[in-house]
């Protein structure tokens, strides 16, 4: 019998479509007779795990929801094996390989290369060869000086140069400039002891402070000291002389908003700390007290220079066979260095002892916070870790230098000195340091100041033929800068790809050629960064073409220039 439709007023009894089962249709349930039999006695005879298993897969096809447990049943189900499973045994397949140029495998290369090494007699003369690009003309120093008396002074301006010999130097320029474009009396810089080099000497045990004065007399006024009369305001005490906080890489224009209103208020202001707080970017006036202060004012006192010359003329003495050219090396291997770059080495567990005092000791629980991870191998494939003395070799000697080249080492002391230095005196047997090029009396009076120390070896460095940095820092970036003002706006500066190093000294299968041709081609590409020009944000310091030298013609004797206002 059919069920009459229900919509009221239709006039039709049209028959309704036929009710649903009551049943899923996607179960078919067994049929009565023998289907059934075989199924009730497929199941009676099945374990109680299968019996268990098929009951949850029917509530799963009969339950669709149950569905959105199926990801947590499947991780249960893998956390139960996975603890059944040993895996203290790892097999080979799975091993994580470990990134080219993750691992110090340098000495193990150095043992496999050398015998080759030494019998390649192939080398041309690469002391004379080394520099080739001068990419249409050179570059001259043109800094203009100005003539007659400067306006009456808006006030006196103090400040105090913190860090090491070269950070301090940052900051005597920067403050020459900013006094000079404010107009402004600039006090001689108060160098600021500091617990990390430990020198307290003072801007003249550095600097010859009369020909810093005299250079600069037409352009900015510097005094030694404040006239008591106006220290008398203050009670004869700095501390209550008002000192400006400034921000670093501040612009100029800072100053002469901010600075300049106060210091005509009060006549006399402080800044300190001054490393860094004025942008590289700057106007031209700006720039030009920049490159005067630097390139032109700033002369290191008569002990310093005397001594440093003397080193000079015997490093030259050593390099007779090359017409007495040399290379100069900055080497950054010091154990803070070490410490700091977080790199593992080849001492195994002394190193590591050795390590974790030297970052305890200077750099309390930097390195020890929670979630602080040391990662030395990612540091190693970026280039992050200072280069050991037998990488430094194995890089010149495939460069082409061979072991008859005289070699300057300007470093700190060496971590672990007598193991690490051997390979690089076996490559380079004419190595010499300024320890090495002077007596002990000679170097008595500038033994115990870092800061006179550095500005010897700064010296050295400055007159070699070749300079080869290892690390950033602000020495091989001021030497950078003043070896293009020396050179015709050439650095003569060998800076290697680290990055390209790393992987190159962890290639056991590389043989000697072509590693050779490797390092021939870094040191093709250090010849063509020779001469650069600053660039927006660089230092000028570093770059010092266009802002204080005038490009020259080659070919043209004359050298006419563009003067750099």
């Amino acid at each position: 019998m059919h069920a009459k439709n229900r919509l009221p007023g239709s006039g039709h009894n049209t028959p309704s479509p036929p009710a649903s089962p009551l049943r899923s249709p996607r179960v078919r349930h067994p049929r009565a007779g023998k289907s059934a039999g075989r199924f009730a006695l497929g199941v009676s005879n099945r374990s109680v795990a299968q019996r268990v298993a098929w009951i949850v897969l029917s509530v799963l096809l009969r339950r669709q929801g149950v569905f959105l447990f199926a990801p947590l049943l499947y991780i249960s189900g893998m956390l139960f094996y996975m603890g059944t499973v040993s895996f203290d045994v790892v097999p080979d397949a799975i091993k994580v390989r470990r990134a080219p140029g993750s691992v110090y495998r340098s000495p193990v290369l150095y043992a496999k290369l050398r015998h080759e090494m030494d019998a390649d007699n192939s080398s041309s003369d690469a002391m004379s060869t080394i520099w080739k690009h001068a990419k249409g003309g050179s570059w001259r120093p043109c800094i203009n000086k100005f003539s007659g008396a400067l306006p009456e002074s808006n006030g006196y301006i103090y400040v105090e140069a913190n860090g090491g010999l070269n950070q301090q130097r940052i900051s005597i320029c920067n403050a020459v400039a900013v006094a000079g474009y404010l107009n402004a009396t600039l006090v001689i810089p108060n160098f600021h002891y500091h617990s990390i080099w430990r020198d307290p000497s003072k801007f003249s045990d550095i600097y010859d402070e009369e020909f810093f004065v005299k250079t600069l007399e037409n352009d900015v006024r510097i005094v030694d000291s404040v006239p008591g009369y106006l220290m008398e305001r203050f009670d004869h005490n700095l501390s209550n002389v008002f000192n400006f906080r400034v921000k670093a890489w501040s612009p100029i224009q800072y100053y002469k908003d901010t600075v300049l209103p106060r210091l005509l208020e009060e006549k006399f202001i402080r800044i300190s700390p001054f490393a860094n707080r004025l942008s590289f970017d700057a106007p031209p006036e700006v720039q030009r007290l920049r490159c005067l202060a630097n390139y032109e004012a700033l002369r290191f006192s008569n002990p310093l220079l005397t001594m440093g010359e003397t080193l000079v003329s015997r490093m030259k003495e050593h390099s007779a066979k090359n017409g007495g050219k040399y290379i100069s090396v900055h080497l950054r291997f010091e154990e803070d260095m070490v410490a700091f770059s977080c790199c593992v080495y080849d001492g195994g567990a002394k190193e590591r002892a050795d390590m974790i005092a030297a970052r305890e000791r200077g750099w309390k629980g930097k390195f020890t916070k929670p979630g602080r991870v040391l990662r030395p191998g990612a540091n190693r494939v970026n280039g992050k870790c200072p280069l050991t003395p037998l990488e430094v070799g194995l890089m010149l000697r495939g460069m082409g230098f061979d072991n008859g080249t005289s070699i300057f080492l300007a470093s700190g002391r060496i971590y672990d000195s007598e193991r690490h230095m051997a390979p690089l005196l076996e490559m380079f047997p004419l190595l010499q340091t300024k320890e090495m090029l002077a007596s002990p009396e000679e170097l008595a009076p500038f033994k115990n100041y870092s800061s006179r120390m550095a500005a010897i070896d700064y010296t050295i460095c400055l007159h070699s033929e070749v300079f080869v940095t290892t690390q950033g820092g602000n020495f091989p970036h001021f030497l950078l800068g003043h070896r293009r003002y020396m050179f015709n706006g050439h650095s003569k500066t060998i800076r290697p790809d680290k990055r390209k190093l790393a992987v190159y000294f962890d290639n056991l299968k590389i043989g000697w050629k072509t590693f050779k041709r490797h390092m021939l081609s870094m040191r093709a590409h250090s010849d063509s960064k020779g001469i650069e020009l600053k660039r927006p944000n660089d230092s000028i310091y570093s770059f010092p073409c266009p802002n204080c030298m005038c490009h020259t013609n080659k070919t043209d004797d004359s050298r006419t220039a563009t003067s750099i206002q």
